[in-house]
This record gives structure tokens, C-alpha cells and sequence, in this order.
């Protein structure tokens, strides 16, 4: 008796067709959503639309093999964490409290695409310059103080980057 490896179905398919499916069970995901959405009243049913919405980006992402559909999958994953932990948790936090929370978790978001990339064999490294950034801001706000001021700091001194940046494109392109 040989024992026989589970396939996955969906691996064999044409990528059109993974994609087609996949479109369309997001479709009626939606649809089902929305539809009930206008029968039940409860103030939670908003929170649920853009955890909802990235769960079926990632999973599409995920199944197919495409790491594009992972990026607005993780966006609307740190957008929904960060929705859902200030007006739950942390409703009657601070403004700058609430930011903080906000921000970590939407940096939260653009990692996980970096994390769930190397699941599919296409890495993405992109994504941890936004997470780091939002993730500092998160942590400034958080911490106050010292932090705060050197987030205001970095607010103010940006452009030189932008400037730096500018002047090694026009020194290398000189230089050849």
C-alpha cells in the first residue's frame, strides 16, 4: 500500500483560472457582506468590512502565487487593525495615544506582506521601509518626550533626503 500525497487542486489550475475563481468567490463575499450589512444594525458590522476585504486579498494572493494581491491584503489588514483598536480598546485614549496604537498597527500591515511573501517564493523586502517608518512614528507618538521631538525633527529635515538622493542621481550620471 502506498500512501499517496494530498494535491492541491487549485496548484494544477491555469493562473486564469485560480484567478477567476478566486475573483469571483470575492465578488460574492462581498455582495454577501454588504447585503447583510443592510439587515443588521449593529455598530460592529463597519468594523468588519476591511478585515474582511484583506483576508480575501491575502487569501487570493496566497493561493495563486501572486504577491501584488498581497499588498492590498496587508494595507487594508493594518487600516482595519488600526480602525478596529481605536474605536475598541482604545476609544477613550488620548488623540496621541490613539495615533501611536494606529500607526504601529498599520505598520503591522506592511510587514505582513514582507512575512507572507516568502510563502509564495516571492520576497518582498520593499514593504519593511513603510512598515519601519510608521513603526517609528507609532513608537514616537507612544513614547513622547525626547521621541516626539525628534519625530518633529525628522518632520522638518525629510526634504534633505529627497535632496541627497537628487544629487547622487546627477553625480552618478555625471561620472559616466
Amino acid at each position: 500500500m502506498t500512501s499517496q500525497t494530498p494535491t492541491n487542486p487549485l496548484g494544477s489550475m491555469p493562473a486564469r483560472d485560480r484567478n477567476r475563481i478566486f475573483g469571483g468567490l470575492m465578488l460574492i463575499g462581498l455582495g454577501v457582506l454588504f447585503l447583510a450589512g443592510q439587515f443588521i444594525q449593529a455598530h460592529w458590522t463597519g468594523l468588519l468590512i476591511l478585515p474582511l476585504l484583506s483576508a480575501m486579498f491575502l487569501l487570493w494572493g496566497l493561493f495563486t502565487r501572486n504577491g501584488g494581491l498581497l499588498v492590498p491584503g496587508g494595507i487594508l489588514g493594518g487600516i482595519g487593525l488600526g480602525t478596529y483598536l481605536t474605536s475598541g480598546p482604545f476609544v477613550e485614549a488620548s488623540s496621541t495615544v490613539q495615533g501611536g496604537v494606529f500607526m504601529l498597527a498599520f505598520a503591522a500591515g506592511w510587514a505582513l506582506i514582507t512575512l507572507l511573501s516568502f510563502a509564495i517564493g516571492c520576497v518582498q523586502w520593499w514593504p519593511v521601509i513603510p512598515s519601519g517608518i510608521m513603526a517609528f512614528i507609532g513608537v514616537a507618538l507612544l513614547a513622547g518626550g525626547g521621541w516626539m521631538q525628534a519625530l518633529e525633527w525628522l518632520g522638518k529635515l525629510w526634504p534633505l533626503i529627497l535632496i541627497a538622493i537628487g544629487a547622487s542621481i546627477l553625480l552618478r550620471r555625471a561620472q559616466k
